[in-house]
């Protein structure tokens, strides 16, 4: 971004991600002490819009004047301003651009127009920033839009990794870090409700069960906001959030139509809220799609406040609270495995440097990680435990997954393998390291960078 203020070209920057994510504290930051128009589009007309947004120029020009022109479109708005502004670079940030479209769905157009009869020949840096990822993707990113073409650059702002959250919470061990993560994931907003000076089941119960907190309102406000139809989507939530992750057993769960339940997950799943697997190493078949929770609040959340709304609305916290922490253990299994995943790409134990990354299953065989060079023709294959493990029972895993990876197909004649085991802690571990497998804790994951 800095390097973007510094060009001497004009700059259109695209800024995108889901609620949360910390779109608006970026450039907060970025234009703390640097000339810049900020404005936040909501759902008022059009019109209220660009009357407000001319007053915030106004305030930037620090001339009262130029609120009081008669301006009839958001062309005219920013060519005057252009012929007001004297003073080099400016930036113009327009937070929420999805709200504008939502209002008026030729503003792509209308910014096209801006750009290349106005922005294009100036010094100013205009940044669009917005939480409806479909909506920028199409509307502003896509090809068929009128934008397109037109941006300098743009990023869609990711929740932080497993091994950042060390530097919010200092003083936890490693496994409340996977704790924390299994409630919070890395959504910034999130994390910052945590406190850090008290233990992790404390936090739970007063930021998260307690009614009124954020955190237990959060799911309710983010179904609310986005959806039409937030009753039928919470079903949809809680039976993933569950363990039902093929189509079948999700419409089993909910009693939707399949032609519905196939059109409500692809909403989800725009959303981040869930995401679509296939075995790695497979043609993509859309019968064998298993889904999962993408999110770890919402699966948090839909596990465990969801089902036990009426007991917290009472304050019995407590009694919520024993019951989750004999599940949580068996909840955070699937945790670890998607943070193994994530972080398998910048490993430095992994003996190459993966392309694709995944989990394989076949009828009743499934393997946790799945990480494969295809240029190279290399394959590690891995189980994940959130246990600690004995040597004997950790050379028995390790076996097992050998057998198992004679059913992955891929390259099956010709690929190098590796076989891996994950857990808390391993005993003995180097001994089975020297037999060749890759043996990795906690600790190894909370190294990588």
């Amino acid at each position: 971004m800095e390097e973007k203020f510094r060009s001497k070209d004009p700059e259109l920057v695209v800024i995108y991600g889901r609620r949360r994510i910390g779109k608006t504290e970026l450039v907060a930051r970025f234009i703390r002490g640097k000339p810049a128009v900020y404005f936040l589009a909501d759902r008022r007309p059009g019109r209220d819009l660009l009357e407000e947004f001319k007053e915030k120029m106004s305030q930037v020009l620090r001339d009262e004047s130029f609120s009081r022109l008669e301006v009839g479109n958001w062309l005219e708005l920013f060519r005057e301003f252009l012929k007001w502004w004297k003073r080099g670079k400016i930036i113009i940030v327009m937070d929420e651009f999805p709200m504008l479209i939502e209002d008026d769905k030729a503003i792509p157009s209308v910014f096209q127009k801006i750009w290349d009869l106005e922005l294009k020949n100036s010094q100013a840096m205009l940044i669009l920033l917005g939480s409806s990822v479909g909506m920028m993707e199409t509307e502003v990113l896509s090809y068929r839009s009128p934008l397109y073409g037109r941006r300098t650059g743009q990023w869609k702002l990711q929740p932080l990794r497993f091994q950042h959250l060390r530097e919010f919470f200092k003083k936890y061990s490693d496994e409340d870090l996977v704790r924390v993560y299994g409630c919070l994931g890395g959504v910034p907003a999130y994390l910052i409700k945590f406190d850090p000076n008290i233990p992790f089941w404390d936090n739970v119960a007063t930021r998260i069960f307690r009614k009124g907190e954020f955190l237990y309102g959060e799911a309710e406000f983010l179904l609310r906001e986005e959806l039409r139809e937030p009753r039928l989507y919470s079903a949809i939530l809680k039976a993933v959030a569950f363990g039902a992750s093929s189509f079948g057993e999700i419409a089993g769960f909910t009693g939707l139509e399949k032609t519905l339940l196939s059109k409500y997950l692809d909403v989800l799943e725009e959303l981040g809220w869930i995401e679509r697997l296939y075995p790695v190493g497979e043609r993509i078949k859309p019968r064998k799609a298993l889904y999962r929770m993408a999110d770890p609040y919402m699966a948090f959340w839909f596990r465990y406040v969801f089902p036990n709304k009426s007991e917290l609305e009472l304050g019995n916290v407590g009694a919520v609270l024993e019951k989750v922490k004999q599940d949580y253990d068996a909840y955070l299994g699937t945790v670890y495995e998607q943070i193994f995943r994530e972080s398998l790409y910048g490993l430095k134990r992994i003996p190459f440097r993966p392309k694709i990354v995944g989990k394989w299953w076949f009828k009743d065989k499934e393997i946790d990680a799945v990480a494969l060079d295809e240029a190279k023709s290399l394959s590690a294959f891995f189980e994940v435990k959130w246990s600690s493990l004995k040597k004997t029972e950790a050379e028995r895993i390790v076996q097992a997954l050998k057998q198992k990876a004679q059913f992955f197909n891929w390259r099956k004649a010709r690929r190098r393998e590796y076989f891996g085991l994950v857990a808390r802690k391993v005993e003995e571990g180097e001994e089975l390291s020297k037999k060749g497998f890759i043996i990795l804790e906690l600790k190894d994951i909370l190294e990588e960078k």
